[in-house]
């Protein structure tokens, strides 16, 4: 799956932003990724109480209910962002 990686408030951008996911990646494995990524400190946390979706959900099962044009756009910050 082509998953969109889009940086919200003051959170450090990814030069990469288009990543190709496996559909079986839980969202847990890809906020890891992230966080190692961006070499966040321990005490840092990307934002996911919003998230509608559990943590333990695929990223395929995702894909086919909120994908469009090919891809899946996720948004990532460590604050709060929305509501």
């Amino acid at each position: 799956v082509d998953v969109l990686l889009k940086a919200v408030g003051d959170t450090p951008i990814m030069r990469t932003k288009k990543w190709a996911v496996e559909r079986t990646r839980t969202i847990q494995g890809l906020v890891d990724f992230i966080k190692k990524f961006l070499k966040l400190m321990a005490s840092e946390q990307l934002v996911g109480a919003g998230m509608g979706r559990g943590f333990d959900q695929e990223v395929g099962t995702l894909y086919e209910c909120f994908g469009s044009d090919g891809k899946l756009v996720l948004h990532y910050c460590k604050t709060q962002a929305w509501g």
